[in-house]
Order: C-alpha cells, then sequence, then structure tokens
C-alpha cells in the first residue's frame, strides 16, 4: 500500500511556533509536501518548553526539516527572499504586525513570487480586536467556550488545543483551496483563519439554541439534557461508564440487559419524553442496577445489546488501545535523542493509501546546508554564515 503523497512538490516555509502555524504545517507535510521549519539559530522555544506543552513540538513538526536561521540580519532576509522564488506556500503564526516588521508580509513576498499562497493565523480576524495578542486559553474563555465546558459560574478550558488545532484546519482548507485555484489563475493568494472566528464557529450551534430561548443557555454540565439518559454511572468496582441512550430501541434493550421488564412495560417511559421527565427518579434507580455489576460485565453487555457507552480513560490509554492498533492509527516518532514516541496519524481514509508509519523529528537546522545548497551556495559560504551566527 503506496503511503500518501498527494501534496508531493508542494514547498513549504513555515513561520511558527507552539501549535497553530506547526499544526497547519503538520497537516500539510503528513500528505506529502515539504515543509521547512524556519527556527531560531538556537532552536524553537518550543523544543524547550515543559509541563502542560512538553509534547507541543514533538507531535505537530514530525516529518519536517529545519533550517536555523537569524532572520532579523541581513543575510537571514536575503536568503528568505532567495528561498520564496520556489516556495509554493509560506504559513506564519506570529503575533500582529511581526511579519511585516520582519520584511516578511505578504505583499513584500507576494512581489517576489506571485504564484506564492501566503497563509496567515492569528487570534482575530482585521477588526476592532485584530491588533490584540492572543493563545487558545484566551479565545475560549473569550469566545463562550470555556464557559460551555464547565460548570454554571466555573468556566474550563476544553482539555485539549481545541481552537489552536481546529484553526490550524482552518487554514489547511483555505491552502488547499487556494493551491486548487492556482492551477487555473496561475496566482497566488493570502488566506487567513484565526482562533476568534473559529471559536465562533464552534459556538455556532448554542447561539442558535440561545435564539430560540428567552433565558440564558446553560454550560453543558447543567444542561438540559435532549435525551433522558446520557451521563456518567459508577460500576460495582468503582470504575465509572457513560452511558447514551437516544432511541427506544436502545431503551428496550437496556432494559433487558438489566432486567427490568418492569420499565419496559412501562408506558410512561416508553419515549424520549416521558423518560426526560421521569428523570429525578429513574435516573438514581439506574445507577443503582449499574452498580450491581462490575465495570467489564457492564461492557459486555452494552456491546452484546448495541448501546452507546464508552469507558472513562485518559490519555496514557491510547498508545495501548486495541482499535487504534488493529487500524495503524499510530505512527512511530523518532526524538531529537533518538527515543520513540507512538503518536495518531493524520485521521483520515484516503482510497487505498495510507500514512506513514515512521516520522523523525528534525533536529535544529539539520537542514541548513541543504537548504542553502538548492540556492547556489558553497561549502564555504555555508561556512561562513555559520562562523557568522547567520545559520545555527
Amino acid at each position: 500500500m503506496d503511503t500518501v503523497d498527494v501534496l508531493s512538490g508542494i514547498k513549504v516555509l513555515e513561520f511558527g511556533h507552539a501549535v497553530m502555524g506547526p499544526c497547519a504545517g503538520v497537516m500539510l507535510a503528513d500528505n506529502g509536501a515539504d515543509v521547512t521549519i524556519i527556527e531560531p539559530t538556537g532552536g524553537s522555544s518550543t523544543r524547550k518548553v515543559g509541563g502542560f506543552g512538553s509534547g507541543i513540538f514533538t507531535c505537530y513538526n514530525r516529518n519536517k526539516k529545519s533550517f536555523s536561521l537569524d532572520i532579523k540580519s541581513e543575510e537571514g532576509r536575503k536568503i528568505i527572499y532567495e528561498l520564496i522564488e520556489s516556495t509554493d506556500v509560506v504559513i506564519e503564526n506570529f503575533g500582529p504586525g511581526t511579519m511585516d516588521r520582519l520584511g516578511f508580509g505578504y505583499e513584500k513576498l507576494a512581489a517576489i513570487n506571485e504564484q506564492l499562497i501566503y497563509c496567515s493565523l492569528k487570534g482575530f480576524f482585521p477588526g476592532p480586536y485584530g491588533k490584540r495578542h492572543a493563545m487558545d486559553e484566551v479565545i475560549q474563555m473569550m469566545g463562550g467556550l470555556a464557559y460551555m465546558t464547565g460548570r454554571k459560574g466555573d468556566p474550563l478550558r476544553a482539555g485539549a488545543s481545541l481552537l489552536d488545532v481546529m484553526g490550524a484546519m482552518f487554514g489547511y482548507i483555505g491552502i488547499l483551496q487556494a493551491l486548487l485555484e492556482r492551477k487555473d489563475t496561475h496566482k497566488g493568494k493570502k488566506v487567513m483563519a484565526s482562533l476568534y472566528e473559529t471559536c465562533a464557529f464552534l459556538m455556532g450551534q448554542h447561539m442558535a439554541y440561545q435564539a430560540n430561548v428567552d433565558y440564558p443557555i446553560p454550560p453543558m454540565p447543567n444542561r438540559e439534557n435532549a435525551w433522558s439518559i446520557y451521563q456518567i454511572f459508577d460500576t460495582k468496582d468503582n470504575q465509572k461508564i457513560f452511558i447514551g441512550i437516544i432511541s427506544d430501541k436502545h431503551w428496550d434493550r437496556f432494559c433487558q440487559l438489566l432486567g427490568k421488564n418492569d420499565w419496559a412495560a412501562d408506558e410512561s417511559l416508553a419515549t424520549n419524553a416521558g423518560r426526560v421527565t421521569a428523570g429525578d427518579w429513574l435516573l438514581p434507580a439506574i445507577g443503582q442496577e449499574i452498580k450491581r455489576f462490575n465495570s467489564q460485565e457492564i461492557i459486555a453487555k452494552l456491546l452484546e445489546n448495541q448501546i452507546p457507552f464508552s469507558e472513562i480513560r485518559e490519555p496514557k490509554d491510547l498508545f495501548e488501545d486495541v482499535h487504534l492498533k488493529a487500524t495503524n492509527g499510530l505512527s512511530t516518532i523518532e526524538k531529537e535523542d533518538n527515543s520513540h514516541v507512538m503518536l495518531p496519524k493524520f485521521p483520515l481514509m484516503y482510497g487505498d493509501t495510507s500514512y506513514a508509519s515512521k516520522y523523525k523529528i528534525p533536529s535544529v537546522g539539520s537542514n541548513n546546508s541543504d537548504t542553502l545548497k538548492t540556492l547556489g551556495y558553497t561549502d564555504k559560504e555555508i561556512l561562513d554564515l555559520e562562523q557568522k551566527g547567520i545559520i545555527g
């Protein structure tokens, strides 16, 4: 089975940091594009982040090249301009105005290469908020996502860099559209995606909900549930399991697996609306029934009866997930220190091709020499740039 390389031949320069820019870049790289990250001479600061951010560089910079360069220097800018002549896509997620100050704004680079596609990933689209600095968690608070995630009076960020990743995805879509259009026009284009507008898009269903009612909508943990049984229950062995009953057929099968024929025969519980009305007594009663089983027993019964459910799992559980293993859903990532970690592949099935099973994280400046030689630089000139600190 061949590896997905539908973007083979597309050259990308990535001026990225943290999540949003590198995530858009890794989507291109995973699909065959030639992506080079432009790093400071000492390497990206994201390589050294600890705690919650310690996995960022490993996750979003696989399958790329590294060119470490002092882009603030005259020589560094000259090299970037030379690279732009044969570049298809630029990705940047620097702060507002940074690329223009550096001399790498869209107008400047498009004047060098009119076929260039320039993807700018920001906190906000141009407007009243356009010059504000932003990050994922700031926008989750600002855009209503944290309100909807936490309990009433206790806003809570989502447990992933949701807006960074989804904003990067919109950037990736914009790049693909621009590449498609360029085939006809032979012209590049500036495309932009942002954290705030991405968050607003996610809030669309809740905005529509608010428009339909005359009271403040509650956050998800306090929501008026559309489904009668749609929550977490405790098992006999002190595990937790989520069960969702979203049809009357589910309800009938659920009653059978619990041995509650009286519930199945009760006409007041025959519909979802009836079960919602009976929730005050029904949900605690179901909770007591679930507690008769240990987790593996109830899981087996739910599987047998085709009831939607899930164990409550942690990220560490995904490393040994039987489904991800069976579907070859993880790739081996070789880190700078030659250690390895398994991480999820690009989540798409693409015909008969597949995504690569092994990738490597580039070391700082590992492609400096090769990159410069494509521009015609000699070994002596490369050594001179290195000694002057222009390249890392």
